[in-house]
Protein backbone atom coordinates (compact mmCIF):
# COMPACT_ATOMS: atom_id res chain seq x y z
CA UNK A 1 0.00 0.00 0.00
CA UNK A 2 1.46 3.47 -0.78
CA UNK A 3 3.36 3.71 2.16
CA UNK A 4 4.20 7.81 1.58
CA UNK A 5 0.68 8.45 2.91
CA UNK A 6 0.90 6.07 5.71
CA UNK A 7 -0.17 1.86 6.15
CA UNK A 8 -3.84 1.06 5.72
CA UNK A 9 -4.22 -1.34 8.66
CA UNK A 10 -6.37 -3.72 8.41
CA UNK A 11 -7.68 -6.32 11.46
CA UNK A 12 -9.71 -8.96 10.78
CA UNK A 13 -12.94 -9.71 13.35
CA UNK A 14 -14.04 -13.00 13.96
CA UNK A 15 -17.73 -13.18 15.24
CA UNK A 16 -19.67 -16.43 16.15
CA UNK A 17 -19.99 -18.59 13.17
CA UNK A 18 -16.35 -17.48 11.65
CA UNK A 19 -15.11 -13.83 9.86
CA UNK A 20 -17.50 -11.38 10.27
CA UNK A 21 -15.66 -8.57 8.55
CA UNK A 22 -12.50 -6.27 9.12
CA UNK A 23 -11.94 -3.18 10.29
CA UNK A 24 -9.78 -0.74 8.57
CA UNK A 25 -7.40 2.08 10.68
CA UNK A 26 -5.76 5.10 9.21
CA UNK A 27 -7.07 5.94 5.85
CA UNK A 28 -9.04 3.83 3.19
CA UNK A 29 -7.19 2.38 0.38
CA UNK A 30 -6.86 4.89 -2.39
CA UNK A 31 -6.96 3.01 -5.64
CA UNK A 32 -7.75 -0.16 -7.17
CA UNK A 33 -4.47 -1.42 -6.85
CA UNK A 34 -4.64 -0.84 -2.83
CA UNK A 35 -7.98 -2.73 -2.67
CA UNK A 36 -6.21 -5.24 -4.42
CA UNK A 37 -3.82 -5.75 -1.66
CA UNK A 38 -6.48 -6.10 0.78
CA UNK A 39 -8.02 -8.44 -1.06
CA UNK A 40 -5.22 -10.48 -1.15
CA UNK A 41 -5.03 -10.55 2.63
CA UNK A 42 -9.03 -11.05 2.92
CA UNK A 43 -8.49 -14.45 1.07
CA UNK A 44 -5.53 -15.74 2.69
CA UNK A 45 -7.84 -15.24 6.08
CA UNK A 46 -10.41 -16.76 3.71
CA UNK A 47 -7.77 -20.04 3.11
CA UNK A 48 -7.48 -20.28 7.07
CA UNK A 49 -10.24 -23.69 7.25
CA UNK A 50 -12.74 -22.87 9.68
CA UNK A 51 -13.00 -19.25 9.35
CA UNK A 52 -15.05 -18.65 6.45
CA UNK A 53 -18.14 -21.61 5.76
CA UNK A 54 -19.18 -20.25 2.35
CA UNK A 55 -19.00 -17.80 -0.42
CA UNK A 56 -20.06 -14.48 1.31
CA UNK A 57 -20.32 -10.54 0.44
CA UNK A 58 -18.75 -8.09 2.39
CA UNK A 59 -19.89 -4.56 2.25
CA UNK A 60 -17.73 -1.76 2.48
CA UNK A 61 -18.95 0.61 5.09
CA UNK A 62 -17.72 4.24 5.84
CA UNK A 63 -19.14 5.01 9.46
CA UNK A 64 -17.02 4.25 12.39
CA UNK A 65 -18.27 1.40 14.56
CA UNK A 66 -19.36 2.10 18.20
CA UNK A 67 -16.30 1.01 19.74
CA UNK A 68 -13.87 3.04 20.64
CA UNK A 69 -10.81 1.89 18.54
CA UNK A 70 -8.47 4.39 17.82
CA UNK A 71 -7.87 4.92 14.08
CA UNK A 72 -10.81 3.02 12.84
CA UNK A 73 -12.27 4.83 9.71
CA UNK A 74 -14.64 2.40 8.84
CA UNK A 75 -15.13 -1.59 8.43
CA UNK A 76 -15.68 -4.06 5.36
CA UNK A 77 -18.45 -6.11 7.01
CA UNK A 78 -19.99 -9.98 6.47
CA UNK A 79 -23.73 -9.04 4.63
CA UNK A 80 -24.07 -12.87 4.24
CA UNK A 81 -23.86 -15.91 1.81
CA UNK A 82 -23.98 -15.27 -1.98
CA UNK A 83 -26.48 -17.66 -2.19
CA UNK A 84 -29.22 -19.59 0.13
CA UNK A 85 -32.00 -18.69 2.27
CA UNK A 86 -29.73 -17.11 4.53
CA UNK A 87 -27.91 -14.95 1.62
CA UNK A 88 -27.06 -11.18 1.58
CA UNK A 89 -29.30 -8.77 1.31
CA UNK A 90 -28.34 -6.20 -1.11
CA UNK A 91 -28.53 -2.86 0.26
CA UNK A 92 -29.45 -3.82 3.99
CA UNK A 93 -29.67 0.07 4.82
CA UNK A 94 -30.74 1.04 1.61
CA UNK A 95 -27.76 3.01 0.75
CA UNK A 96 -25.50 1.53 -2.25
CA UNK A 97 -21.89 0.83 -0.85
CA UNK A 98 -18.80 2.39 -1.77
CA UNK A 99 -17.68 -1.20 -2.37
CA UNK A 100 -18.54 -4.85 -2.28
CA UNK A 101 -16.34 -8.06 -1.72
CA UNK A 102 -16.88 -11.67 -1.91
CA UNK A 103 -14.65 -14.22 -0.65
CA UNK A 104 -14.75 -17.91 -1.54
CA UNK A 105 -13.02 -20.57 0.98
CA UNK A 106 -11.40 -23.49 -0.63
CA UNK A 107 -13.77 -25.77 -1.92
CA UNK A 108 -16.60 -23.68 -2.20
CA UNK A 109 -16.11 -22.18 -5.98
CA UNK A 110 -17.23 -24.51 -8.87
CA UNK A 111 -18.16 -22.18 -11.07
CA UNK A 112 -14.76 -21.31 -12.45
CA UNK A 113 -12.28 -23.96 -12.51
CA UNK A 114 -9.96 -23.59 -9.36
CA UNK A 115 -8.57 -25.87 -7.55
CA UNK A 116 -10.01 -27.46 -3.95
CA UNK A 117 -7.76 -26.09 -1.90
CA UNK A 118 -7.47 -22.32 -3.54
CA UNK A 119 -9.29 -20.02 -1.95
CA UNK A 120 -10.71 -16.43 -4.05
CA UNK A 121 -12.45 -13.43 -3.60
CA UNK A 122 -13.22 -10.27 -5.53
CA UNK A 123 -13.60 -6.33 -5.02
CA UNK A 124 -15.74 -4.27 -7.16
CA UNK A 125 -15.01 -0.71 -6.88
CA UNK A 126 -19.06 0.80 -8.79
CA UNK A 127 -18.38 3.42 -10.76
CA UNK A 128 -20.78 5.98 -12.10
CA UNK A 129 -20.59 5.10 -16.21
CA UNK A 130 -22.98 7.30 -17.13
CA UNK A 131 -20.22 9.96 -15.76
CA UNK A 132 -17.79 8.32 -17.35
CA UNK A 133 -16.61 7.01 -14.16
CA UNK A 134 -15.87 2.95 -15.05
CA UNK A 135 -16.38 0.34 -12.56
CA UNK A 136 -13.38 -0.82 -11.08
CA UNK A 137 -12.14 -4.42 -9.65
CA UNK A 138 -9.55 -6.45 -8.29
CA UNK A 139 -9.63 -10.43 -8.10
CA UNK A 140 -7.25 -12.83 -6.14
CA UNK A 141 -6.51 -16.48 -5.38
CA UNK A 142 -4.56 -17.88 -2.30
CA UNK A 143 -3.84 -21.91 -1.30
CA UNK A 144 -4.27 -22.99 2.21
CA UNK A 145 -1.10 -22.06 2.82
CA UNK A 146 -1.21 -18.60 2.22
CA UNK A 147 0.63 -18.74 -1.11
CA UNK A 148 -0.45 -16.45 -3.43
CA UNK A 149 -1.50 -18.05 -7.43
CA UNK A 150 -3.07 -15.29 -8.73
CA UNK A 151 -3.83 -11.84 -8.54
CA UNK A 152 -4.91 -8.88 -11.20
CA UNK A 153 -6.69 -5.61 -10.73
CA UNK A 154 -8.53 -4.02 -13.80
CA UNK A 155 -9.91 -0.53 -13.86
CA UNK A 156 -12.00 -0.71 -16.76
CA UNK A 157 -14.92 -3.51 -15.78
CA UNK A 158 -17.43 -4.79 -17.59
CA UNK A 159 -19.33 -6.46 -14.49
CA UNK A 160 -20.98 -9.49 -17.05
CA UNK A 161 -17.41 -10.37 -18.02
CA UNK A 162 -16.75 -12.03 -14.95
CA UNK A 163 -19.09 -14.06 -12.50
CA UNK A 164 -17.83 -12.29 -9.04
CA UNK A 165 -18.28 -8.84 -10.76
CA UNK A 166 -21.48 -9.73 -12.41
CA UNK A 167 -23.15 -11.37 -8.48
CA UNK A 168 -21.68 -8.19 -7.01
CA UNK A 169 -23.44 -5.84 -9.37
CA UNK A 170 -26.55 -7.17 -8.90
CA UNK A 171 -26.29 -6.59 -5.15
CA UNK A 172 -25.51 -3.10 -6.22
CA UNK A 173 -28.25 -2.99 -8.67
CA UNK A 174 -30.90 -4.18 -6.50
Amino acid sequence: MDESRGAVEISALQGKSGLAGFLVAQRWPDNVHEWGEFLLMAVKIAAVPGLLGCSTVFRVKEEVPDADVPGVVGMVIAEGPVVGPRHAPPHPDGTTPPGLVVLHPPGTVSVREIPDDVASGCVLLPGIPYLGLDHQAAWARSDRLGALSEMHTNGHVDPEGDVDTAVLAMFLAA
